[in-house]
């Protein structure tokens, strides 16, 4: 069996066109060139008969194009950004184009080299969920003319698009919510205290108990760790009186809350209460469902690709600066105190 892959040579010779004409055609030039209808059907037809394959570097040499989007994320351990990636590769896959993902481990020093890499791979434009401070990097890109959007995260004062959960709003929906139900001494535990979506969250967090008249107590946590949320309940177990709630800053730290709590014997939410920023569909599965922030995910990775290749297309951009609104999804994880 010959098993050697067909090119465009071949298709001329069995439709006997010019090879031009049959490059024209799988290129999607047919109408531009004026090719009927007759031959288009003619090429296609032996194109697919012998299983053609394009050669995709040989497409990308001849358009100057590689077809190709880079995502870097802080972390792909982080259900959160795993989700992401998944979405927006998806979306681009849809699109015709191939998605290389980095990796960063929430190491500004990783995504340095990430975005070098991904400067070398030729990618027409980058979507960044930025984990450190890489400003002048995201600029040298700008200034290369490759575009760039920033997602979830962003870098303030810097001129790039960007697309987020308007995670001031979110967290203070969720203390509200606390509040509400009669807690007063509440906890938090943060992320990454220089993160954008962490600031914010904390300003909403401390502005909801400002505006109810009552003390901040704790804020406590140094990354969005499984083992920062651990680590950081274990210790306000410790303090007395203990709070009578938790707000856990992501869904990942949440589950480090739940561990703790859990090793210790107290239950959610009849000893306290717990909130997590961000949504999972296993949040609904566990023995006690989580109340939680919900992010608009499918929307913001939407809102990404699209303020993306409005820059690759060189289209006009009405709103590059864009805040999308959280859900507060309520279910069994806050105790009524009053």
């Amino acid at each position: 069996m010959d098993r050697r892959k067909s090119n465009i040579k071949d298709i001329a010779k069995s439709t006997n066109l010019s090879i031009t004409t049959v490059s024209r055609v799988m290129n999607g030039k047919a109408k531009q060139y004026r090719i009927s209808e007759k031959s288009q059907k003619k090429i296609l037809e032996v194109a697919e008969a012998l299983n053609y394959i394009p050669n995709q570097i040989a497409v990308n040499l001849q358009s100057g194009k590689t077809r190709t989007i880079a995502l870097i994320v802080p972390s792909l351990m982080n259900p959160y950004f795993s989700r992401i990636a998944g979405m927006i590769n998806m979306k681009l896959q849809r699109m015709g184009y191939a998605t290389l993902v980095g990796d960063c481990n929430e190491n500004p020093e990783i995504e340095e080299e990430e975005l070098k890499l991904m400067s070398s791979r030729n990618v027409e434009g980058i979507i960044i969920a930025p984990c450190g401070n890489s400003s002048d990097q995201l600029m040298h890109f700008q200034n290369l003319k490759i575009p760039v959007v920033c997602l979830d995260r962003y870098i303030e004062g810097l001129d790039i698009p960007f697309v987020s959960t308007d995670n001031y709003q979110g967290a203070y929906q969720a203390t509200k919510h606390f509040i509400k139900n009669g807690h007063t001494n509440i906890a938090c535990i943060q992320g990454i205290e220089s993160s954008m979506p962490n600031k914010l969250r904390i300003k909403g967090f401390k502005a909801a108990l400002e505006e109810a008249g009552i003390k901040i107590n704790s804020i406590s946590g140094y990354d969005f760790s499984v083992q920062n949320g651990y680590t950081e309940t274990l210790l306000l177990l410790q303090n007395k009186p203990k709070p009578t709630a938790i707000f856990a800053m992501s869904n990942t730290i949440a589950l480090g809350c739940m561990k703790a709590l859990k090793e210790y014997n107290f239950r959610i939410p009849e000893d306290i209460s717990l909130i997590a920023f961000d949504d999972h569909p296993y949040l609904d599965y566990l023995s006690t469902p989580l109340t939680c922030v919900a992010q608009p995910v499918n929307d913001i990775c939407k809102i990404a690709v699209r303020l993306l290749f409005s820059l690759i297309n060189n289209e006009e951009i009405k709103a590059d600066q864009v805040f999308l609104q959280p859900t507060l999804k309520l279910r069994e994880s806050v105790k009524q105190l009053n």
